[in-house]
């Protein structure tokens, strides 16, 4: 599944076309009401943790930068001399987290998802004249993906040996001639985006205190790392990286880890993610140093496991016993005469 620094990626995708006006709409989303986009101006986008969030307003209204006052905060994104020129460009996840398919939400988020997904099913019903912005919020699937000015196409045949063309989920063909594809994505409608900047590690604004507190719960850590609420946009393959970039084994109890640990893989957390921004946006591969790996870079053989909260759904982690040991088998080694 796309974690922070994809998603972040695919709002610069989007921006260049804020202020221009839907021509057309098309693929196969049985989302309601999609098809009154047309005519509409695309008035913003913005990205937090794993969501991306366009607003669409009336064409009729004059439109200057910024647009119309934003319902929702609006976050300053980070950019690269090159990324707002528009020409066709493509944007396509391979193999990223391919473990995280089930959108990585525990039985109790599923449900508070579903209700937040029924109270913003349609669409403010305000006279679109009167400057009401219209939003949309989109979560990726496992290889969902954006693509601008241009269709993704099969490199590989399917099960049934076709070579089928993915299918979007949502087409929308803008006045001045470009488009935007959105493939293997959830979209619902919305009143206003939910941005959380405090809990957002590629924002500014990314609350270091109330994240700290939260990995010294008495809670396995990898599954703390995960939970959307301190750490948005963190996801399996982040967690995997600076755990061991961090020295720390996936089981350790945050409550047992001395502060300075706890302070160092903070530091990753935010480190990773941004140079993985960073990487994506210069157009580069990400090398692991211990995600899917068979041996450390140290050459100590990885381990591997599926671990999650008794109520939530199981995610692989792969860890280094020499490089990582358990917290407690380290706390018994200490008190050993």
């Amino acid at each position: 599944m796309p974690e922070g620094p994809s998603v972040k990626r695919f709002q610069l995708l989007t921006a260049p076309f804020v202020g221009q006006v839907v021509a057309k709409v098309g693929g196969s989303s049985r989302q309601r009401n999609l098809k009154d986009l047309k005519a509409m101006r695309l008035q913003d986008s913005q990205a937090s943790g794993k969501n991306l969030f366009l607003a669409f307003g009336a064409a009729l209204e004059a439109w200057t930068m910024g647009g119309s006052p934003s319902p929702g905060p609006v976050e300053e994104e980070p950019t690269i001399q090159g990324e707002a020129d528009r020409g066709a460009c493509s944007l396509t996840l391979s193999q990223e987290g391919q473990e995280d398919e089930v959108s990585q939400l525990s039985p109790k988020e599923h449900s508070v998802q579903r209700k937040q997904e029924t109270e913003c099913s349609v669409p403010d019903a305000a006279d679109a004249a009167g400057g009401i912005w219209k939003w949309l919020r989109f979560h990726f699937g496992l290889f969902g993906s954006i693509r601008a000015n241009e269709f993704s196409r099969a490199n590989k045949a399917n099960k049934r040996g076709d070579w089928k063309d993915p299918v979007p989920r949502l087409v929308l063909n803008f006045d001045s001639g470009g488009f935007l594809v959105f493939y293997n994505c959830r979209i619902h409608w919305c009143t206003s985006p939910a941005v959380e900047p405090a809990s957002d590690i590629l924002s500014p604004k990314f609350h270091r205190g109330q994240a700290l507190a939260a990995l010294r719960q008495p809670t396995s850590i990898c599954y703390t790392l995960l939970d959307q609420r301190y750490f948005s946009g963190l996801g399996n393959i982040i967690k995997n990286e600076i755990l061991y970039l961090a020295r720390i084994h996936p089981l350790s109890q945050g409550s047992l880890l001395a502060l300075s640990d706890l302070e160092s893989l903070l530091d990753h957390a935010v480190q990773f993610s941004t140079d993985w921004l960073h990487k994506k946006l210069a157009g580069k591969g990400l090398h692991y140093q211990i995600y899917l790996k068979e041996k450390c870079p140290l050459g100590h053989e990885v381990m591997q496991g599926t671990f999650g909260p008794r109520d939530g759904f199981k995610r692989l982690s792969w860890w280094c016993p020499q490089c990582q040991p358990l917290q407690e088998l380290l706390e018994q080694r200490r008190l050993q005469p």
